[in-house]
Parts: C-alpha cells; structure tokens; sequence
C-alpha cells in the first residue's frame, strides 16, 4: 500500500512539474511568433493628419497609412489592430510595448535609426515651409532664425525648424498650425507637401502658400524596437511591403489619397 501511495506521489509530481513547464512563457518566441500567436499586430497613428490618416464625415478611420497598415497585416496573416495616439506618445508607445508597430508618415533619420529597427520605405516626401500669402518677409528656411513656428512636438519638421533657429510651439494637427498662423500666434510651419496640397483641396480658400521645400526628399518607413527579438518583424514587414510595391498596391492608395505616387524614391 505504501509502495502504490509513493508511486502516485511520484506521478502527481510529475503531471505538476510538466504543467508548470507547459505554462511557463516561451522565451525563445520572436515578436512576429507573438503576433501571429495573437492574430493581430497592434498598429499606433494619429488618426488626425490627413490624407495619413484621418476620420471622414462618416467618422471612420480612413487615409494611406490607415490602408497600408491593414495590407501589411493582411500579407503577416493577422489583423490589424490600429490605436490613435497623439504624435508625440506614438514613439514612446512603441517603446514602452503599447504598439507593436507604428505606420504615421514616420520619416527615417539617423537618430531615429539608432533607436529603431525600420523596414524597406514606403514612401518618399518633401517638406515644405508654410506661411500666410501676406508674409514676405520669410522665403527660406535660413529665414526661420528667431522666428516662431508650429509644428508636433518630437516631429523631423519641429527639428527642421529648431535647426534653422526658429522657436517652435507644439500643436496635434496642421487645422491648429493654420488656425495658429492665421491668428499670428506663429509665423511659419513645416509640413509634408502632400498634406499641405491634400489641405488646400479642402480649403481651397484658406490664406496660405508654400515659400519652399527642400531638395530631397525623406523616406518614409515602419519603425520597430530594436532588439533581436524584432528584426524578424521588420524583416517580414520589409517583404510585405515589397510585394505590395510589385503588386502596383502602394502606387494604388497612394493615387487615391494624393492624387499621385509618392511610393517610389
């Protein structure tokens, strides 16, 4: 009798150590392991910047990164699972675990290159330098020293513009940048040129013009957390994104949100 109760001790302690093994964390599994475990990818923009991404009459999500996005999930075989979030907290939701991925115009720099991972680029913009149509006096960016302009705080155009010596006040959205010029609150802006003509079809009246852009144009990609663990999910990402270039997808959306494409350097 003894004999049997130690054998079903000894079985019992197996059955317990295999079960606490089972549930234990595969710490081996990569973050596109993880999302594919999930079925979805966790996707942060702003939701406010259009033609990136912005809300129609109807109130529903719409705009190129919005359906980029959702292509680059659909090619990983999950869903994508998309979280507004104001500019300068989308960055910091990356690190912190929040977003798995951030699609929102992100332009690659070298700074931001030395935190993160970032796929193949899917498109390339200019910045050009906004004013009121009776401002003469700022014409170049080397105008902006001591002036004072709007822009997101933590944005390539807000240091752009602190390169140049101007003073930058942080906004959400370019309505508040026009709203900020018009009121004399700021005396310039910065913005990616598709957003300031995706603008000007909207309000075609509004007092605004472009004084300049700069030469190059800046890649625009999908940035990821730079540990081991990530580079297969930007590495996936980068294929998918390269399939939907060869596909004619990007040029597609990229038509239908700026009347031209801007997918190709």
């Amino acid at each position: 009798m003894k004999k049997v109760i130690n054998l079903l001790i000894g079985a019992l302690i197996v059955l317990t150590t295999a079960a606490c093994q089972s549930s234990k964390p595969n710490t081996d599994a990569t973050t596109l392991d993880s999302i594919k475990s999930a079925g979805k990818i966790v996707v942060g923009l702003e939701g406010t910047w259009q033609p990136w991404s912005y809300h129609n009459e109807k109130e529903e999500l719409v705009g190129f990164d919005v359906e980029v996005a959702k292509a680059v999930a659909t090619k990983l075989g999950v869903e994508a699972e998309i979280v507004e979030c104001e500019w300068d907290g989308l960055l910091a939701g990356l690190d912190s675990g929040r977003f798995d991925i951030v699609v929102n115009g992100v332009d690659v720099t070298e700074e931001r290159s030395q935190k993160y991972n970032f796929t193949t680029p899917y498109a390339y913009v200019k910045t050009a330098l906004i004013v009121l149509n009776t401002n003469e006096e700022i014409k170049t960016f080397e105008d902006l020293k001591g002036r004072v302009t709007a822009n997101s705080i933590g944005s390539t155009y807000m240091e752009l513009a602190e390169s140049y010596g101007a003073e930058v006040l942080g906004i959400d959205t370019l309505e508040q940048t026009i709203e900020m010029l018009k009121a004399g609150r700021a005396e310039a802006t910065l913005n990616s040129t598709l957003s300031f003509y995706d603008y000007m079809a909207v309000q075609p009246d509004a007092p605004i013009k472009i004084v300049c852009e700069t030469e190059d144009a800046l890649a625009v990609a999908i940035p990821t957390r730079k540990t081991d663990k990530d580079a297969s999910l930007t590495e996936a990402i980068s294929t998918a994104i390269s399939e939907l270039r060869a596909e004619g997808t990007l040029k597609q959306l990229s038509e239908k949100y700026f009347g031209g494409d801007v997918t190709s350097e």
